[in-house]
């Protein structure tokens, strides 16, 4: 338990160290760890409906709610149908403009600290993906909202706290973090409360198609008013949360890799101007930044912005051969499975010719799996993917940022796979960077 608490991620790789099936004793609890590409399609596909949230998420629905994350049954099944629509094929293409734009503006924001010292880059990738989130799901501007990235920090800490101890420390102990988290969640639950009552007073343009407006429609449903205004707090809170953690996630990766590996981002520049020329990039360009794409999934493989998936067994049952009892605790770690030595070549290196479009090296396809897989596979991951496809194409074509020297960059993982302390870099210019080269 005290390497839960200190090293997450330490503790899952040691225990795939051991194989691919590891029993792990924690406290009072017996953790089944399954670490390869088949048990994970067991478990999240074959047979999904046997397999509820697990240990973590299960206990942090004291800190989230019942939301889309920490649902189970038929309320997810209703959630679910009723999100969806708002991330179809057809919605998202829609959106390209709103998403580039976005990212338009965090390059203009960051040129502007170009000779002013270094920058705390995960905290402006955060305000890029609530604008994104804000215009394409929300139809609505989320800038007056600034505070929203430190009480989500405060809400993933108090789920992350929840795991570890198993949920068994109450909730009304003055212990300073859980102080910080209720401060937190009064302010979402007004945030939300007041994104709702707008749209209700006012509507506006998308009315009907976006999220918000299906989530508002949803709760009307319910019988019980009460009942119908915590079900749209708790799952706005985890659509703001989801929309945006992840996707940050993986683009703070990218740029850190992107600096270690000079090359990479050179290629990537060469890309942007040749694909996008000066202008921004349209939907339609997806399939031609084909490098930009092969970067962003490696640093996915490398970096998955869900990097655990725990769930709990409702009914005994055989996972490659071994027995899983009723109620088990069970871990799928994308993490551990996407540098597993047997499906990925030299597993610890940055390599983006791995997702070469057309080649797969014979990988399984659960060998891969950064959003999830099966039925609760992430809902957003196709805006996400667009989202950074685009945000790194537009850096490397304007922008050149280089990691703070001396600066220890270690994976922090709460529910996404951030960067601890954030990622500060310095930052220059594309072209002053060709003009010294030249």
């Amino acid at each position: 338990m005290r390497q839960l608490a200190g090293d997450r991620l330490a503790m899952m790789t040691a225990a795939a160290g051991y194989g691919d099936a590891v029993r792990l004793s924690l406290g009072p609890k017996t953790l089944y760890f399954f670490n390869h590409p088949d048990h994970a399609k067991h478990v999240l596909a074959d047979n999904a409906a046997n397999y509820h949230k697990g240990i973590g998420l299960a206990q942090a629905r004291r800190a989230l709610g019942d939301g889309l994350l920490t649902s189970e049954g038929e309320l997810w099944r209703r959630q679910r149908k009723v999100i969806q629509p708002a991330f179809q094929h057809r919605r998202i293409a829609q959106q390209a403009g709103a998403v580039a734009e976005e990212a338009v503006a965090l390059v203009e924001r960051l040129r502007g600290y170009e000779g002013r010292g270094p920058v705390n880059l995960t905290r402006e990738l955060t305000g890029l993906t609530l604008g994104v989130l804000g215009r394409t799901l929300l139809d609505t501007g989320l800038d007056e909202f600034a505070d929203l990235g430190h009480a989500f920090e405060a809400v993933q800490e108090q789920a992350m706290f929840e795991m570890i101890t198993m949920g068994m420390v109450p909730m009304w102990l003055p212990l300073p973090r859980q102080m910080r988290f209720r401060r937190s969640r009064v302010r979402l639950q007004r945030v939300v409360e007041q994104l709702a009552a707008r749209r209700v007073a006012h509507g506006g343009p998308g009315q009907g198609d976006d999220a918000l407006t299906r989530l508002i429609a949803s709760v009307r449903e319910e019988p019980d008013p009460r009942t119908g205004d915590r079900r749209l707090r708790d799952e706005l809170i985890t659509l703001l949360l989801a929309g945006h953690e992840t996707t940050a996630s993986t683009l703070g990766w990218a740029c850190y890799l992107m600096d270690r590996h000079p090359e990479v981002r050179d290629r990537l520049h060469r890309e942007a101007v040749e694909v996008l020329g000066d202008r921004l990039p349209r939907y339609d360009d997806l399939r031609d930044l084909t490098y930009t794409a092969m970067v962003v999934e490696e640093a996915m493989r490398l970096y998955p912005p869900v990097w655990i998936l725990p769930r709990q067994a409702q009914a005994a049952d055989e996972i490659g051969g071994y027995h899983v009892p009723a109620g088990a605790d069970v871990l799928i770690c994308p993490y551990t499975l996407h540098r597993h030595p047997d499906f990925w070549e030299a597993p610890g290196q940055f390599r983006p010719e791995r997702f070469t479009p057309g080649e797969r090296g014979g990988r399984p396809r659960y060998a891969h799996i950064p959003f999830g897989a099966g039925p609760r596979v992430c809902v957003g991951s196709s805006l996400g993917l667009m989202e950074a496809v685009f945000t790194v194409a537009l850096l490397c074509r304007e922008l050149r940022l280089e990691k703070v020297e001396g600066m220890r960059v270690a994976p922090e993982p709460m529910l996404s796979l951030g960067v601890r302390g954030g990622l500060r870099v310095r930052v220059r210019t594309a072209r002053s960077t060709d003009r010294a080269a030249a």
